[in-house]
């Protein structure tokens, strides 16, 4: 689903890790290029490398373990309909103001309740670990859906390599808090810096994801560039952007829309269709680029996977 043919890979793991290692120096969005830089060659008629972002044509590859098979939302509106409210707060500022972010050098401090704390460099962070690709279902909280081709690795292997202690049961991510890079920070629509966190099973479990990238593309800003959280049968506004801290903890964090209006997004944020929002149903959904509604499938269709981590609770009250 491409919208190039430039840069085809012979080797398509090592081909997308050289690429994506490579955007330290020269970094891409789809929303633009910082000094005008094209990496692709334009062609007659050809949309500009600013508004593609950077493709790598990958061979056509079989499902894989964690797969939907659904079909993917084109990449023209999975990168303008978005919600990162540190843009705006309307669908397409992320697009527009995506520009600003500048995800390199970008650096991750990983800390708390591991054995091995340490500050390091997002190129050296995901070449430690083969990038895999992964089509998961996204569901949005106000009841919109897409389904993305994430380019990436578990969120396991970076856990499992900084050792954590017994004490760990919680993982909290902190988002980028930079005004300048960040123009709906000025405002106090949220208590910024964006904050989210997991237990540390839902943090193991194999879907649990770091995307680093996006169809085969270095992950927009206004996806979440350079690194964010993919946790598939979660509400999308789980799905933590721009991360600059992982902190492995021993009490649940204080989660920022939590904090905000704890009485409609809850810590555990299950898509359940059979517990509504205060303000609206959650039953059904509008995938991006359908007409009409679906049904809202218990914990985003994942519920084979992922229903055990929850035996016994109560998913009313733990919403």
């Amino acid at each position: 689903m491409s919208d190039a043919d430039d840069l085809k890979e012979t080797d398509p793991q090592n081909s997308r890790r050289d690429f994506l290692r490579s955007a330290g120096l020269f970094t891409v969005t789809a929303a633009g290029l910082a000094g005008g830089l094209e990496l692709l060659t334009r062609r007659p008629g050809a949309a500009s490398a600013e508004a593609q972002g950077t493709v790598l044509v990958r061979p056509k590859r079989p499902l894989g373990p964690y797969d939907t098979s659904e079909a993917i939302t084109p990449w023209a509106q999975a990168t303008t309909y978005n919600n990162f409210y540190e843009f705006g707060t309307d669908k397409g500022d992320p697009a527009r103001m995506a520009a600003s972010l500048k995800p390199r050098p970008w650096t991750v401090r990983i800390d708390g309740e591991v054995k091995k704390p340490q500050t390091v460099d997002i190129d050296t962070l995901q070449g430690w670990f083969p990038l895999e690709d992964r089509v998961y279902r996204m569901r949005c909280v106000e009841g919109w859906s897409m389904v993305m081709p994430w380019l990436g690795f578990p969120l396991a292997a970076l856990i499992r390599r900084l050792e954590p202690t017994g004490k760990a049961k919680y993982v909290q991510f902190t988002s980028l808090y930079d005004p300048k890079q960040f123009p709906g920070q000025r405002g106090n629509v949220l208590d910024w810096p964006y904050v989210e966190g997991l237990r540390l099973d839902e943090a193991l479990h194999p879907l649990t994801f770091m995307a680093v990238g996006l169809d085969g593309r270095v992950l927009p800003g206004q996806n979440g560039a350079p690194l964010r959280l993919v946790v598939p049968w979660k509400y999308g506004f789980k799905n933590i952007k721009s991360i600059v801290r992982i902190t492995l903890a021993e009490k649940q964090p204080q989660t920022t829309w939590a904090l905000a209006a704890s009485d409609e997004y809850g810590f555990y944020a299950n898509v359940n269709p059979a517990v509504p929002h205060p303000r609206w149903s959650q039953a059904t959904e509008r995938r991006i680029g359908e007409l009409g509604r679906r049904a809202t499938l218990p914990f985003n269709g994942y519920a084979d996977q992922v229903a055990g981590l929850y035996k016994g609770m109560d998913l009313r009250r733990n919403f």
